[in-house]
């Protein structure tokens, strides 16, 4: 049997069959989040640059314009809101699948001490392949991108809502069109602030720990 071949302490080859699978699976999610993140921006993208073109087109009658303005700009905005949130998850998978990758090497080098350097962590001076992670990572996401696009467009449709429909005076419009996309950037921005630096901040060490706490408690 393999484990009666297998020298004193050393995984089953089933084990580590199971375990580069594992490996290999972990890359392929990484992957797939970041692939789905550059089609779900594009896919915003296309339909705001789409329905602003429309909108210019019916900017010559009023009633074209106001049927147009507040049937595409909420429902693009509505889209936008649903693609950083899924944005917010595939960033989240893609550092949790990072971090279980990272438990994978370090089982690497606790089977063969001398193999360390070629596993071992980057430099934290110089950051994880050559980026330091903070908490203001957040700021630079692809959501993050399209919340400062998606609050702009929830502005913009407040400045229409109160120029066209209520017929407010002119500042007035601008004002809290300017005052909702504030507001809905902050919202925005602190929805993901709270959902994905957490896992960024957290350091493999920890993050060990934790998934050896959990295994514990589910014993």
């Amino acid at each position: 049997m393999p484990d009666d071949e297998s020298p004193a302490g050393a995984p089953p080859p089933e084990f580590m069959s199971a375990l580069v699978t594992e490996h290999f699976v972990l890359q392929g999610t990484s992957s797939s989040t970041i692939s789905e993140s550059g089609s779900r921006v594009s896919i915003y993208l296309s339909a705001l640059s789409s329905g602003l073109v429309a909108i210019g087109f019916a900017s010559a009658s009023r009633r074209a314009l106001e049927s147009l303005a507040f049937t595409v700009l909420p429902v693009v905005f509505i889209l936008g809101w649903f693609t950083v949130v899924r944005l917010t998850d595939t960033s989240v998978a893609n550092v949790v699948s990072q971090r279980r990758m990272d438990l994978i090497k370090r089982y690497y080098v606790s089977i063969y001490p001398p193999s360390a350097r070629y596993f071992e962590d980057d430099d934290p001076v110089t950051g994880n392949h050559g980026v330091r992670y903070g908490w203001w990572s957040f700021l630079f996401t692809m959501a993050s991108m399209v919340i400062v696009v998606n609050s702009v467009v929830g502005g913009a449709t407040v400045t229409l809502v109160f120029a066209l429909a209520v017929k407010a005076p002119v500042p007035v419009p601008v004002i809290l069109g300017v005052f909702a996309g504030l507001v809905l950037l902050a919202l925005a921005l602190y929805y993901q602030h709270r959902r994905l630096t957490p896992v960024v901040l957290s350091s493999p060490a920890a993050y060990s720990a934790e998934r050896g706490a959990d295994e514990v408690t589910a014993i």
